[in-house]
C-alpha cells in the first residue's frame, strides 16, 4: 500500500475529519478511530479520573473490528505507517475530550521501527509539534512494549523521551519480559501490571498478602504502579489493598470513542466493591 514516498506525509494524507472535527484514519477498507479509556486514582473514598489511555478502534463498513484482526491484516511494510497514524490520531483527537488536567497514555512498540535513528527522529518530530495540538510533553506517558527489543535501542528511546519531558511506563509487567535487568536499565516512571496476569493472580486465596510486597518493591524503585484489567470487584479490592497508584479496567470505565462526552464524576469505591467490600485501602491508612 505504501510506496517509496515520505511516510510521514503519507500518514497525513490518510487522515480525515468528520463533520464535527473528530479525526480518523483510512487504511484500505478500514477506518481507524481513537478511543480513550479512563485511568483512575484513589481520592479518599472515591476514584477520580486522572488520565486516559489512547486505543485504536478499527471499523469496517461502520462496524467495529477486533484490533487483533485488523493488525494481523496489516502488511509488514505498512506497520510503521499504521503505528505512526494511530499515534497521530490519538494526539490530535485528545483535545476533543474537553476535560482539563488529564494525562495521556499512548503505546509505542520499538520493534516496529527497527532503525534507531528514524525512531529518535520520530520522537523529536512528535514533541516539536505538541504545542500545535494544545499539548505539552509533561502530559504524556509512553507505554513501551519492550518484549524483545534490544537493550541499547530501548535505553536510547527512553533517554530521548525523558529529554523532552515524556514519562515512560513499562507495559505488560508480569508477563515475563520485564526482567530485573530491564527494570534497572529503563527505570520506568510507571509500571503497568498486565491485566491477564493480575486476574489469574487474584484467583489465589493469598493474593493480597503476596501482591502488597510486589507493589512496595516497585515503589522502592521510584515507580508508580498501575493495574489494568480491573474487571470485577475482587480485582479492585486486591489492587487497593496492595496500595497501587492507578487503576484501569471495564469495571471502572470502558473505552469511548473520541468525541464522546467524558464523565469526570468520581466513582464511589464502596459501590464498586459491593459485596466484596472488605478492604481499607492503604491510601486511607497513611
Amino acid at each position: 500500500m505504501i510506496g517509496g514516498r515520505d511516510r510521514r506525509r503519507d500518514v497525513g494524507e490518510a487522515i480525515f475529519a468528520d463533520e464535527v472535527g473528530i479525526e480518523y484514519g483510512v487504511y484500505g477498507e478500514f477506518r481507524l478511530k481513537t478511543a480513550y479509556q479512563p485511568i483512575f486514582a484513589a481520592r479518599g473514598d472515591a476514584l477520580a479520573a486522572v488520565a486516559v489511555e489512547a486505543l485504536i478502534e478499527p471499523q469496517r463498513m461502520a462496524m467495529p473490528v477486533a484490533p487483533s484482526v485488523f493488525f494481523d491484516s496489516v502488511a509488514a511494510n505498512d506497520r510503521l505507517f499504521i503505528e505512526t497514524m494511530c499515534r497521530m490520531l490519538h494526539l490530535r483527537n485528545f483535545r476533543n475530550i474537553g476535560v482539563d488536567g488529564l494525562d495521556l497514555f499512548f503505546n509505542y512498540d520499538p520493534m516496529i521501527n527497527d532503525h534507531l535513528g528514524r525512531a529518535l527522529a520520530e520522537i523529536r518530530f512528535m514533541t516539536r509539534h505538541l504545542g500545535d495540538l494544545d499539548l505539552h510533553a509533561g502530559m504524556l506517558v509512553c507505554e513501551i512494549t519492550e518484549q524483545a527489543a534490544d537493550d541499547h535501542v530501548l535505553a536510547s528511546l527512553v533517554r530521548e523521551m525523558r529529554r523532552h519531558g515524556i514519562r515512560v511506563a513499562i507495559d505488560d509487567f508480569g508477563t515475563g519480559h520485564s526482567t530485573e535487568g530491564r527494570m534497572s536499565l529503563l527505570q520506568p516512571d510507571i509500571v503497568k501490571i498486565d491485566g491477564g496476569w493480575f486476574a489469574e493472580f487474584c484467583r489465589h486465596a493469598a493474593a493480597e498478602r503476596f501482591f502488597r510486597p510486589l507493589v512496595s518493591s516497585l515503589h522502592d524503585r521510584g515507580a508508580r504502579v498501575l493495574v489494568e484489567g480491573i474487571e470485577q470487584a475482587t480485582h479492585l479490592r486486591v489492587a487497593l489493598d496492595g496500595g497501587v497508584d492507578l487503576l484501569q479496567g471495564f469495571h471502572l470505565g470502558r473505552p469511548a470513542l473520541a468525541g464522546t462526552i467524558f464523565n469526570r464524576e468520581p466513582l464511589s469505591i464502596e459501590t464498586l466493591l459491593g459485596a466484596d467490600n472488605k478492604v481499607v485501602p492503604l491510601h486511607q491508612r497513611r
